[in-house]
């Protein structure tokens, strides 16, 4: 589960290989404990739980960096290790 950003206390990694669970492009993030799994294309919360706030945090940086999350998407569902991407300032 290689990281790809931190901000505010919010970790931001994907899985290698993993599309078979949401079936569709998305990152996962952990803070406080907290687990939640949120769509690349549309923003969405897709399982788990975060705090709102921290949500639309994570929502406003992917709507900064979906490109850049997109490319690192190709990359894990390959195999491949996903480039870091710079955090929300």
């Amino acid at each position: 589960m290689p990281t790809i950003s931190m901000f505010y206390g919010i970790v931001v990694y994907m899985y290698l290989m993993d599309n078979n669970r949401h079936h569709l492009p998305h990152i996962h993030t952990r803070y406080q404990g907290k687990k939640a799994s949120i769509a690349i294309e549309s923003g969405d919360l897709l399982d788990g739980e975060i705090p709102r706030g921290k949500l639309k945090l994570v929502q406003a940086w992917i709507e900064i960096h979906r490109e850049n999350l997109m490319a690192d998407w190709d990359l894990s569902i390959n195999n491949e290790l996903p480039l870091k991407v710079p955090p929300l300032q």
